[in-house]
């Protein structure tokens, strides 16, 4: 009845100037459907998705792309969870409990920078970390599971060997682990040999690229590199330049990555990471890329979709400015104003997505970060806003970092508020339901996918991401949104 109640209401306003009934605007809702987000959860615990996975491992092939592209896969791709997991909950936890580490990772990397200091300021020396007898010891495995969610397929080397590659807006450097190993962790890959490739060349203590480098030191006129992450995880080894490929659609020379000898607590699956950050030595300003887009397919599914370089950006798109950060150039902070709950703004001060002249504050935008996090003043009104038009609902206990949550066990799609970003420039980005609410377990609880942070910076994750083309407009500092194009 409410529903005919608010086609009516919007049908009569849209013949009347008069009405005093067009001016209680109705809320909008839109449908989740509860019955394929469990059927997801379900399958990921089944031989049929290791199975279609696997097929797709093996029949994959990148179509000729007149940009560079490769294909992104998400972590249940490589790292099956019924291995490590007994069931979707428990699967859902690890996850958060990586998410909140990732979360620590990058707040602390905003608060060195403002007070205008580096990880070196704080770390070890790399020859400490790094020693010649490191380098004989054998292959160990790494016990963490990391923070990266999901993984591209790129070639190292000359001839190019394929590796899986965490992709990751939030750091700058590129590296993957090396032979010799000091200390490894799995990988679905064979290791990275250099002796195999050609094209494989040490960088100098005084090369431009070592001198990039945040902490770094000097072995046999040799430049050592170290990059820190803020659960304690490193990785430690050469900086060397290599040949990355991109599948067919083509290859660059000459680019500067970490040869990783030491590699404590980082993505068990993947051979490294791609740097995908604004600072001078991540790929995307190696490649001298204009732009860059990734689409991010349901961390559930098998599916897979795209990395892109130089490409077109998609047309109808929502825009929104990207800012820059004088203290900081790896992250993409973005021009946030507010929320919608409904159909209705949320009040929120906008100072509070701002970023003031220190460089503190401010929203960006993060592919490695699951769940979008905001300052608690802002969440709480974004959260109490949903929660009142959900009241119908039958609630759930809270799980982890998600403090409402709801029973939906006995529905197979349900009508929940509509929930949607607000960007500088007055476009909006539409959130599908799916993308914040999401399942938590196997029986139909389901969390809305926002938490707070103490911190003053923002950070919106990739669940409210996926399904979405995300556009980077590096010339015309613009990121764009298109929804359903992956």
């Amino acid at each position: 009845m409410a529903e005919i109640r608010n086609r009516f209401l919007v049908f009569f306003c849209t013949f009347s100037l008069v009405s005093t009934a067009c001016l209680s605007k109705p809320y909008r809702f839109s449908s989740l459907n509860v019955s394929s987000s469990l059927h997801s959860t379900l399958s990921l615990f089944s031989s049929q998705f290791q199975i279609y996975s696997q097929q797709q491992q093996l029949n994959t092939i990148e179509d000729q792309q007149d940009t560079l592209s490769v294909q992104i896969h998400t972590r249940a791709y490589l790292h099956a969870p019924v291995k490590s997991h007994k069931d979707y909950k428990a699967l859902t936890k690890s996850r958060l409990a990586r998410d909140t580490s990732r979360v620590n990772s990058l707040i602390s990397k905003a608060e060195l920078a403002v007070r205008g200091l580096t990880h070196s300021a704080l770390s070890n020396p790399v020859e400490t970390l790094l020693s010649e007898s490191d380098l004989a010891a054998p292959v160990t495995s790494g016990t963490s599971q990391g923070s990266g969610e999901y993984f591209s397929r790129v070639g190292v080397g000359y001839p190019a060997k394929q590796y899986y590659m965490v992709i990751d807006t939030g750091s700058d450097v590129t590296w993957l682990q090396c032979e010799p190993c000091s200390d490894c962790y799995q990988q679905t890959d064979p290791i990275y040999t250099p002796s195999s490739s050609s094209t494989y060349s040490p960088l100098t203590c005084s090369s431009q690229q070592c001198s990039s480098l945040e902490v770094s030191a000097c072995r046999n006129g040799g430049c050592l590199y170290q990059v820190s992450y803020g659960d304690g995880s490193y990785t430690v080894g050469d900086f060397v330049t290599d040949t990355v490929s991109f599948g067919p659609s083509g290859s660059v020379s000459k680019v500067a990555i970490g040869c990783g000898h030491d590699n404590e607590g980082l993505f068990v699956g993947a051979a490294g990471l791609l740097g995908l950050g604004g600072g001078p030595l991540s790929l995307t300003s190696q490649l001298k890329a204009t732009s860059f887009s990734y689409c991010l397919v349901d961390r559930d599914s098998a599916r897979t979709s795209t990395l892109e370089f130089n490409s077109a950006i998609p047309s109808g798109s929502v825009t929104a400015p990207i800012l820059k950060n004088n203290k900081l150039n790896t992250f993409y902070y973005i021009g946030l104003t507010g929320f919608s709950v409904g159909g209705q703004q949320v009040s929120i001060p906008p100072s509070l997505f701002s970023m003031d002249d220190s460089g503190s504050g401010g929203v960006i935008v993060d592919s490695g970060t699951a769940i979008t996090r905001l300052p608690t003043q802002a969440y709480n009104s974004l959260r109490d806003a949903f929660t009142r038009l959900t009241q119908h609902l039958k609630s759930a206990p809270s799980v982890a970092l998600f403090d409402t949550c709801y029973d939906f066990s006995s529905m197979s799609s349900v009508k929940v508020p509509t929930v949607a970003m607000h960007f500088a420039g007055g476009q909006s980005l539409n959130l599908p339901a799916k993308n914040y609410l999401i399942p938590v377990d196997s029986s139909g609880t389901f969390c809305f996918a926002f938490a707070e942070t103490a911190s003053s910076m923002s950070i919106i994750g990739n669940v409210q991401q996926q399904g979405t083309r995300v556009y980077f407009d590096l010339g015309r500092s613009v990121m764009a949104f298109s929804q359903n194009n992956c």
